[in-house]
């Protein structure tokens, strides 16, 4: 099975907004083993998206699209599919009724162009829209299927997931179960990761070991290394996940030591909330150059209040001399970033104190160069560490480089411990 992606949208060959339904589309299609060999983007023009249909369905199997659907004049996906069907469009009651209900609930008026919404090709079925007014479609064309949805990523996410995974499989036939396993990285590139893992895990199915290999990279996130099993049952195909990942990991630690943060896809501050609660302790933060990147990060972290007590962003040296008690002299270095740990613990009453200081660019700072950052940490038995990095990229970059490599720094301290 071929499925191919089409982004509807003028919006997105101007670049005013990124594609990335595209590239979620393309992830979940590869986790169950479903091949998209082509991603296509086309403008709100009736007779160019007719012929990114009709080119899709030419060398795919299926086609997903997304945008389109909304109640607007520009919105003329439904239009193109019932051309490309060669039928006509006809209005459903029954999604009529339900968005009237929905602008009723909010106490809100329904404009007539919401009814356009409602139109659906003569054929087609419906995935019923459980956070929007725009429902999916389903549209047969011949062996072939057309699945719209809605451009909105967290409603298009939702229906795939409900609508179209489901009936793809169907469609396929597939009896056996796929399921996949994902490692978070940080500290090595991905060729350094593929190299440590070497040519037998990027080949397993040569190997008949029903397990592959792709190494994923996420940028400021790090690499994922996600292996997918297929098998006959959930049980088989999780039992050669877990043996497989065994080999994995012991390649990737002999080559790079302890820089898997987490083996079921848990970012960088769910790790650190997981080994937090599981001691006890509580974080404290002084944050210089990443400004509060850090302590965002941490109250992402649903129940963060029980092991995060607050953070102090020293951006000015006076902070850091008058709140935290650092040493009046240089900003930029091992002592002032042990110094703001301590001072972090100490004014927040925390377990532990993490701190930042750097020089996030363009210019130099103390004689230290772009990207030169300094880490530290005092830890519950009252020693202070301190890690000095040399993180490349612009100034975005480098602060958020600057914020999972610190909270690393705690990982891997809470690890040791």
């Amino acid at each position: 099975m071929r499925v191919e992606i089409v982004a509807v949208g003028t919006e997105l060959l101007l670049g005013q907004i990124a594609d990335t339904n595209s590239a979620w589309l393309g992830e979940h299609l590869a986790e169950w083993g479903i091949d998209s060999h082509f991603h296509q983007a086309v403008g709100d023009n009736h007779e160019r998206i007719v012929l990114a249909f009709r080119t899709a369905l030419a060398r795919s199997d299926a086609v997903i699209v997304c945008g389109g659907l909304g109640p607007t004049q520009d919105d003329i996906t439904r239009a193109a599919i019932a051309e490309v069907m060669n039928v006509g469009l006809v209005r459903d009651p029954a999604i009529e009724r339900k968005i009237e209900e929905m602008f009723g609930s909010r106490g809100r008026p329904m404009s007539e162009n919401n009814r356009l919404q409602a139109d659906v090709p003569v054929g087609a079925s419906i995935i019923e829209q459980t956070r929007g007014t725009a429902p999916g479609l389903i549209c047969p064309v011949g062996q072939k299927v057309i699945y719209a949805v809605p451009g909105v990523p967290y409603e298009m996410s939702e229906m795939f997931e409900r609508g179209i995974l489901p009936d793809l499989l169907a469609r396929i036939g597939e009896t056996s179960v796929i399921r996949s396993r994902v490692l978070r990285t940080w500290g090595s590139s991905e060729s350094g990761l593929a190299e440590a893992v070497n040519e037998r895990f990027l080949h397993h199915e040569a190997n008949n070991t029903g397990v592959t290999v792709a190494f994923l990279a996420s940028g400021i996130e790090g690499i994922k290394v996600r292996l997918t099993a297929k098998a006959a049952s959930e049980a088989e195909a999780e039992a050669l996940l877990a043996e497989e990942a065994v080999e994995v990991v012991a390649a990737i630690t002999t080559a790079y030591g302890d820089i898997i943060f987490s083996d079921h896809d848990q970012n960088m501050e769910e790790t650190i909330a997981e080994l937090l609660l599981q001691k006890g302790l509580t974080l404290g933060l002084a944050e210089s150059l990443t400004g509060g990147l850090i302590a965002s990060r941490l109250v992402d972290v649903p129940g963060a209040s029980q092991w995060f007590r607050g953070g102090i962003v020293s951006y000015a040296s006076e902070v850091k001399f008058d709140l935290l008690a650092v040493p009046e002299g240089p900003v930029v270095s091992p002592e002032a970033a042990e110094a703001m740990a301590r001072g972090a613990k100490r004014t927040l009453k925390s377990d532990i104190g993490l701190a930042i200081t750097g020089v996030a660019g363009p210019d130099p700072q103390e004689g230290h160069a772009p990207g030169t950052v300094f880490v530290g940490l005092a830890m519950p038995d009252g020693s202070v560490r301190s890690a000095e990095l040399h993180l490349p990229g612009d100034r975005p970059r480098v602060r958020q480089y600057s914020a999972i490599s610190a909270l690393d720094l705690v990982r891997r301290a809470l690890n040791d411990g």
